[in-house]
């Protein structure tokens, strides 16, 4: 088991981490398009396009990550005052009433939304680029199988510290 977790793990950090230079892109995507928007007076038909499908890639690719590393937000006065056990009980009642139901819908509607992208050839019609749609949705399904898979790790952490009443790790 702790070798799945760690695998997990692994990868939840490699992923955040590859996804940060992703904002490198973004700002290179970004100065582009106004450089060539209002100094040349020639702007691109791909940089809005562009920008958006490469900030989505790093939210959505980043989620596993923020949760590796407990970023997401929490109420911490309440919380980080309860014992080991507490927490974990608030962790795994949550994880069952909020996040799974949620995890099920996103990974889902991710993998409908490439089946629907690559059976209709569905393009993007935000510009008159008009991209093919399915990278985009497939970069965004991954990142929901990703977070789902930190969640299901981090459950497994919550349920040993429910039973035995101290960390896992």
């Amino acid at each position: 088991m702790r070798r799945v977790l760690r695998t997990i793990d692994s990868l939840s950090n490699y992923v955040g981490r590859a996804a940060c230079l992703l904002a490198i892109v973004l700002i290179l995507v970004l100065v582009n398009e106004t450089i060539l928007r209002y100094v040349f007076n020639r702007p691109t038909m791909w940089g809005y396009e562009l920008s958006y499908m490469v900030g989505a890639s790093m939210a959505v690719l980043g989620w596993s990550y923020t949760h590796l590393r407990k970023g997401h937000v929490r109420v911490d006065i309440i919380y980080s005052r309860l014992s080991c056990r507490s927490q974990a009980i608030i962790n795994v009642a949550c994880s069952i009433i909020f996040l799974a139901p949620l995890l099920y819908v996103l990974v889902r509607a991710g993998y409908n939304s490439i089946a629907f992208a690559l059976r209709m050839n569905e393009i993007l019609t935000e510009s008159s680029w008009m991209p093919p749609a399915w990278p985009i949705r497939t970069i965004v399904f991954v990142g929901f199988v990703l977070f789902a898979l930190q969640c299901i790790a981090q459950f497994a952490r919550d349920m040993y510290a429910l039973v035995r009443n101290r960390a896992y790790d």
